[in-house]
């Protein structure tokens, strides 16, 4: 309550300095909470538990390093050849929301269960398995509403999708932050990012949004794939949103563990950032402020967001193996073979397996980042002629 209202004054003054000693306390409480669990490896585990039940410190420290390994020299590769041009505008609201209504009943939005409003921040929240709301917002310069949809409705599906004998039960939701984020991730960008997609929606988005008519389908892509290292989380693209994250948990175990002073998160953030995506902070309200999680003490929390990465990478090698025909029933706008290997492989469990099992039995392997390098390293190559 007090760290809240600190934190949003301080980022709008750009004055890390006023937030400090909320910082200092929030770590403080953190470390009590983690002090209660003796038996974890690291203070951390404790912390991360609670969003990624069987995650560990050590183990996401392992995954996380050869996913920045893979990631850092891609996004150098890609930042050597020209910047594509954005998308012609304007892209009025009333037909990005239009399209996107089109798309997330192809996906699996269902009139009579489901319903679409717009919010400052886009989100989903399930009711019950049949009550599910998603949100977005638009801005008619991008298409960042209608990827917004998708997103939302991925996790929509998720939370539609568990077995119904789980009703009004401890274990009918989604199990974890990170499989919930996979969910997401997969139907925005493997699916919502892809060639195979956009040759059945292309028409349909120019019928829409007419001033992407002079465009072809080699362009669209490029326009909506760019890769372009930058300061703010939430604005960062497909292949360096989880290097945002890598940061991000790096300093949160520093913390927790005290190899690093809250009051020195600026400079470590501001390195870091020079490290793993070769740009300069010009100022906290750009770094180590713009995120509400530390002031919510939510340490353990952001992990999460890079692990979907990692597993819809898995999940999505594991669907296009057991569906071969997979890209022809998305060129086709047919989205129910994907959806429903997802309900038979992962919504339907809801909480009665947890992530490590539950990735195991959808993929046959443990937590790996390697099938999300090679589909960005595949994507990209293809996109940027690398």
């Amino acid at each position: 309550a007090a760290a809240l209202p600190a934190w949003t004054k301080a980022r709008q003054d750009s004055d890390f300095a006023a937030f400090r000693a909320h910082l200092e306390r929030q770590v403080e409480l953190c470390r009590d909470v983690a002090a209660c669990f003796p038996e974890a490896e690291h203070p951390y585990d404790a912390l991360l538990d609670v969003y990624e039940p069987g995650a560990t410190a050590s183990g996401v420290r392992a995954v996380f390093a050869e996913l920045s390994e893979g990631l850092v020299p891609l996004v150098a590769q890609i930042a050597e050849r020209p910047v594509p041009a954005d998308l012609p505008g304007p892209l009025p609201q009333a037909g990005q929301r239009a399209l996107a209504l089109q798309v997330a009943r192809a996906f699996g939005y269902d009139e009579d269960a489901w319903r679409l409003d717009d919010a400052v921040h886009p989100f989903a929240q399930s009711v019950a398995r049949t009550d599910i709301r998603v949100t977005a917002r638009w801005d008619e310069a991008d298409l960042g509403g209608l990827f917004a949809v998708m997103h939302e409705v991925g996790h929509g599906l998720y939370e539609a999708g568990v077995a119904a004998d789980l009703d009004r039960t401890t274990l009918g939701a989604g199990v974890s932050l990170g499989i919930h984020e996979s969910q997401s991730r997969m139907w925005e960008n493997q699916v919502g990012r892809s060639e195979a997609f956009w040759r059945h929606w292309l028409p349909r988005a120019q019928e829409h949004l007419p001033t992407l008519g002079g465009l072809g389908l080699d362009d669209f892509l490029r326009r909506v794939n760019v890769v372009r290292p930058s300061l703010i989380r939430v604005e960062a693209d497909e292949a360096t949103y989880a290097l945002h994250v890598t940061l991000r948990f790096e300093l949160e175990v520093a913390l927790l563990d005290g190899t690093l002073a809250p009051a020195d998160v600026p400079a470590a953030w501001n390195e870091r950032m020079r490290d793993l995506l070769g740009i300069d902070v010009p100022d906290d309200a750009h770094g180590c402020l713009q995120d509400i999680h530390w002031a919510s003490g939510a340490l353990g929390y952001f992990p999460t967001y890079a692990l979907g990465n990692i597993v819809s990478g898995q999940l999505w090698a594991a669907a296009n193996a057991a569906l071969p025909d997979l890209d022809d029933a998305l060129a086709a706008g047919d989205c129910a073979p994907l959806r429903d290997w997802l309900r038979e492989h992962v919504h339907r469990h809801g909480r009665t397996l947890d992530p490590p099992e539950l990735l195991r039995r959808a993929t046959g392997s443990d937590l790996d980042p390697q099938p999300v390098l090679d589909y960005l390293r595949a994507k990209y190559s293809a996109l940027y002629g690398l």
